[in-house]
């Protein structure tokens, strides 16, 4: 949901912070974006950056209205739009664009202007219709108020929510051109399903979970049910604003099962000791499953419940002259587009062949030396490194323009499992030697695998290594935890022993205990070491009273030029060659071979910067780690990392996420947010 400053802003207030003292202050979403243009971090190396804002040197000037929520005939959803006077005294009004693709079904046509978006929406391809474009804070808002006018919607405000109400419309007709036959006879077979309109209406489309079939038990008790040989379908619905013609609703309504029909044959009791006959009856061959399973009306809805074969997915488009939406059932459903988002912003999909395969790759090609345009880490608490959050909803509590899930974390107590480094700051070290990328503020990148040495020393010069920093990886030896891992550190391991060091001094030594049950607080001035299994040895070495330092090294040391590094891995391409070692980098043979959704961040010869997704191949799976290396190396790229990927891979821009609906991407840990400074 978007929200501005703050995640769960439901009151619209922006948390402010200055001279150490805190202030609320009430404003509206307009104010608010500028108001977070001038977003900053704090830079204390005991602490986490945290998001805050500066008093902005301006507002917008002329907005009569804004707010972060639309009522589209009759149902509240999360959409940013603000309104202002236009011409001749007329109220203009602009939505994000996100909002506007995927709650109304507008497709955006290629364009290299980023101040002007053509659309297509029941209408010409061949003269589309061109929308102006304002780049505001995290969004960019397109004017609305022609198209809006055009199509016959009405449109006020109430509070900060938009209410659009667009004309009645009715669906006439829906035919499927072609059945697919089984899947696992033909699996690229391609089908066609046409809904006629009386009129352009809103249309959504959303991906569901895999359908679980259910299987007829034998009538033979002891014959086992076989097992399906084929992936599960999946669900996908088309949900249109409209009211569909009755007979639709009866003719796709799905009928109760048939009783399964009473055995002819008497069960063979002899058939632990005699061969089966050849009197057993041969079942027959299944029937194709139906495309459309159900039509049905809610609320004025009419919702489309599709059950799609493994290796197709739908492609929905829209014509006039009738008035149809066209949904095709396609093994390369995605749309080609090459998009001037924002000045030194490009959105990118096409489709890569590697051989015989063609994967589909969604991607934003980032120009890092254009003047506003930064790259920072970002992770999903506030409070902390512990937790998860969806992508969309951890870019949104940063204002980042665009974003893409980063390094790997622990699914079970959502601690990172890699480096994170932050204007300098370490917020958790590296594990494993596995590759990272670094990057400052200048455009300039560095790829590499990494490790940490930390090293604690005393005053009487003993030298003790820290394994980890504020790590989710879990082994024995000594690991340190600061401020930014929170408030509180709670052991990980049983019989920990703990150091409490403030100010350069151990001050306390406590028994950890059992593992999740005392909760120790971190010291703002300074950090804990934990003393795990063997090493809990060394807590004789370091009394109450023990002066200590820390002296801090990466390796290779060019990565210590870097402010920001996120950690993930394997590395895979290195001066334009293939590097790809995973053995090296300590992941299992089953995820070396794994062929899945793929995210990945490359730089190119130009310097260009590419954050990509690369889903699942025509009719197949997504790249193995070796393909993924050869893609991204066929794309340009000169240095290139695999991030964190399957369903947490989730690529991001302006309130939207570009790859997949957002209902099938996976809470994460952490990313790597894009933003724009005003300027």
């Amino acid at each position: 949901m978007p929200n501005y400053c703050q995640s769960g802003n439901s009151d619209r207030k922006a948390k402010v912070k200055g001279d150490r003292r805190f202030f609320w202050a009430t404003v509206s979403p307009i104010f608010l974006i500028t108001l977070c243009l001038t977003t900053t971090y704090t830079t204390n190396a005991q602490s986490i950056p945290r998001l805050i804002s500066q008093s902005p040197a301006l507002a917008l000037t002329g907005v009569v209205s804004s707010g972060n929520q639309i009522s589209l005939n009759g149902r509240t959803l999360p959409a940013t739009w603000f309104q202002r006077p236009g011409k001749a005294g007329r109220i203009t009004t602009h939505l994000s664009d996100g909002a506007f693709r995927q709650l109304i079904g507008v497709n955006f046509l290629n364009s290299s202007n980023s101040a002007r978006q053509p659309i297509q929406w029941f209408s010409s391809v061949i003269k589309p219709e061109v929308l102006s474009t304002k780049l505001l804070g995290a969004y960019r808002y397109l004017d609305i108020s022609n198209f809006a006018q055009t199509s016959g919607w009405e449109i006020r405000t109430n509070g900060n929510i938009l209410v659009i109400a667009t004309p009645k419309a009715q669906i006439t007709n829906i035919v499927q051109s072609q059945q697919p036959t089984d899947a696992s006879v033909t699996p690229l077979q391609q089908a066609r399903i046409l809904v006629d309109l009386d009129r352009p209406t809103p249309w959504q489309v959303a991906q569901g979970s895999a359908i679980k079939k259910i299987e007829t038990p034998s009538s033979d008790p002891d014959t086992p049910t076989p097992k399906p040989t084929t992936p599960a379908n999946r669900e996908w619905t088309i949900t249109l604003d409209g009211i569909a013609d009755p007979l639709l609703i009866e003719r796709y309504t799905p009928q109760p099962p048939a009783a399964p029909a009473a055995p002819t044959l008497l069960p063979n009791l002899l058939k632990q000791l005699l061969p089966v006959t050849p009197t057993q009856p041969i079942p027959a061959a299944p029937a194709p499953e139906p495309l459309i399973e159900q039509v049905e009306v809610v609320k004025n809805q009419t919702i489309i419940s599709l059950s799609v074969p493994f290796g197709l997915s739908p492609q929905v488009s829209t014509v006039d002259n009738p008035n149809r939406l066209i949904i095709d059932i396609r093994p390369d459903p995605l749309e080609e587009r090459d998009i001037s988002w924002a000045p030194g912003l490009r959105w990118r999909q096409h489709y890569i062949n590697l051989g015989t395969e063609r994967f589909p790759v969604v991607w934003l090609e980032v120009n890092p030396r254009k003047f506003g345009l930064t790259l920072k880490p970002m992770w999903a608490s506030p409070d902390g490194l512990a937790g998860t959050a969806p992508l969309i909803q951890t870019a949104q509590r940063y204002l980042a323009v665009a974003g893409i899930n980063g390094g790997y974390f622990n699914r079970n107590n959502r601690f990172p499992l890699g480096a994170i480094r932050r204007d300098g700051q370490w917020l958790s070290s590296p594990i494993l030697n596995r590759g990272a990328i670094a990057w400052n503020d200048s455009g300039q990148f560095y790829f590499g695998r990494l490790t940490l040495e930390e090293t604690l020393i005393t005053a009487n010069n003993q030298r003790l290594p820290i394994l980890y920093l504020n790590s989710g990886y879990i082994q024995s030896g000594i690991a340190r935890y600061t401020p930014a891992w929170g408030s509180t550190y709670t052991p990980l391991t049983d019989n920990e022993i703990i150091l409490v060091v403030q100010k350069d001094q151990i001050t306390q030594q406590l028994p950890g205990g059992k593992v999740g049950e005392t909760a120790v607080p971190i010291p703002q001035d300074g950090y804990l070491l934990t003393l795990r299994a063997n090493a809990a040895s060394a807590a004789s070495q370091l009394p109450i009273g023990t002066a200590v330092t820390i002296s801090s090294a990466t390796v290779p040391t060019d990565f210590s030029r870097y402010p920001q590094i996120i950690g993930a891995g394997p590395l895979l391409v290195q001066n334009r060659q293939i590097v790809l070692d995973a053995k090296s980098e300590q992941f299992s043979n089953a995820f070396i071979a794994e062929k899945a959704i793929r995210s990945g961040i490359c730089t190119t010869a130009t310097g260009t910067l590419m954050i990509t997704a690369i889903h699942n191949r025509a009719g197949g799976y997504g790249p193995n780690l070796a393909e993924h290396a050869q893609l991204l190396q066929q794309m340009g790229c000169v240095d290139a990392l695999n991030l964190d990927g399957g369903s947490s891979t989730s690529l991001y821009l302006g309130g939207q996420l570009l790859n997949r609906s957002p209902t099938t991407a996976a809470r994460v840990h952490n990313g790597i947010g894009i933003f724009l400074k005003p300027r």
